[in-house]
C-alpha cells in the first residue's frame, strides 16, 4: 500500500447577503463543503470570526481529523498487538492561540481516549498501542504542534 494518494473536495462560499465582501460585516462565513458520494459538511468561521456556531469550522475539522486519524491507527495497532478493542470514545481538545497581527497557530491538541478491551491482560499492550497509533497516524505527522495522548484503558463489564 505505497505510494501517493489524491484527496479533493469541494468548497463552495455561500454567504453572499447580496453585496459581496463590500466590507468586512457584510458577508456571511458559510461554506459548503463536497466530496462526490459523500454528504455534504455545512461549514463556518468560528464564532468569534463573525461565523456561524452551529456549524463546523476549521478548527473544529483539524481536531476532528487528529481524533479519528489517531482512532483508526489505534484500532490497527491493537488489532496487531492482539488487543481485542469493543468501545472507543475519545474527547480531544485543542488550544489555537492567536498572535495579536491577524493570524495564529495551534498550540497543541490533546486526545483522550477512553478504550474498552475484553481483557485485564490486554491493558499494558491497549497503552503503549498509543504511541504505535501515534507514529501511523497521517494527519499527526502532518502537524508542526505537539499531539498529546491522556488514554484511559477499561476493562468490558467492569
Amino acid at each position: 500500500m505505497f505510494g501517493e494518494h489524491r484527496y479533493s473536495v469541494r468548497t463552495t462560499w455561500t454567504g453572499d447577503r447580496g453585496t459581496g465582501t463590500s466590507g468586512y460585516r457584510d458577508y456571511d462565513r458559510s461554506v459548503t463543503m463536497d466530496i462526490d458520494g459523500k454528504p455534504s459538511l455545512l461549514a463556518s468561521a468560528d464564532k468569534p470570526f463573525r461565523g456561524d456556531p452551529s456549524r463546523w469550522n476549521p478548527e473544529d475539522l483539524l481536531v476532528a481529523a487528529l481524533s479519528e486519524c489517531h482512532l483508526l491507527s489505534y484500532l490497527h495497532a491493537c488489532v496487531t498487538a492482539g488487543v481485542v478493542v469493543v468501545a472507543y470514545e475519545d474527547h480531544a481538545t485543542g488550544v489555537m492561540r492567536q498572535d495579536g497581527k491577524g493570524g495564529g497557530a495551534f498550540h497543541e491538541v490533546v486526545l483522550r481516549p477512553r478504550v474498552t478491551v475484553v481483557d485485564s491482560s490486554m491493558t499494558d499492550a491497549a497503552l503503549a498501542a498509543h504511541a504505535q497509533a501515534n507514529a501511523w497516524c497521517f494527519i499527526a505527522n502532518s502537524v508542526n504542534f505537539p499531539v498529546r495522548h491522556e488514554p484511559t484503558i477499561v476493562i468490558a463489564g467492569q
